[in-house]
C-alpha cells in the first residue's frame, strides 16, 4: 500500500480480468481459463496476462480451453506464445481441451504433439513437470 497525498491509502489490485481470460491459482499452478471466441480481438486483452503468468522463472502453468467456442490463428499464436515464454523459463505447460472442432485445429497444426491436451484440469494438473521441448 502507498499513501497518496497524505490523505488517502492506494491499494495496488492486480488486472481486472478480461472477457477473454480469468487467471487464478491451482495447486502450485497459475491457471489461465481462456473464455469465448479467441480471435485477435482476444489476443490484444490476454497477451499482457499470458506474459505476466509465463514471465516466472520455472513457472507452472496451465491454460483452459473448455469454455472456449472459437479458436483462430491468433489462439494458436497465444498457445505457441506461451509454450515459448515457459521454455525459456524451464517451466511447465500444460493444456486442457475437449472440444472437437479445437481438438482438431491443434492436431492439423501439430501443436497438440508440443502441448499435449489433457481431458480435465485435475488431469493437466497431475501432470510431470516437463514441457516437450522444442520441435
Amino acid at each position: 500500500m502507498k499513501q497518496a497525498g497524505g490523505d488517502g491509502v492506494v491499494r495496488h489490485q492486480p488486472a481486472p480480468p478480461t472477457r477473454f481470460l480469468r487467471v487464478r491459482q491451482d495447486r502450485g499452478h497459475t491457471v489461465l481459463d481462456f473464455r469465448g471466441e479467441i480471435d485477435v480481438v482476444a489476443e490484444v486483452e490476454v497477451v499482457p496476462h499470458l506474459d505476466a503468468a509465463t514471465s516466472a522463472p520455472k513457472c507452472r502453468v496451465v491454460i483452459d480451453l473448455t469454455r472456449v467456442e472459437f479458436l483462430d490463428a491468433s489462439g494458436l499464436r497465444l498457445l505457441y506464445r506461451a509454450r515459448q515464454r515457459v521454455l525459456e523459463q524451464h517451466g511447465s505447460l500444460h493444456l486442457v481441451c475437449t472440444d472437437a472442432l479445437t481438438l482438431r485445429v491443434l492436431r492439423i497444426t501439430g501443436l497438440a504433439r508440443l502441448l499435449p491436451p489433457r481431458p480435465t484440469l485435475d488431469a493437466a494438473l497431475d501432470q510431470p513437470e516437463a514441457t516437450p521441448g522444442p520441435v
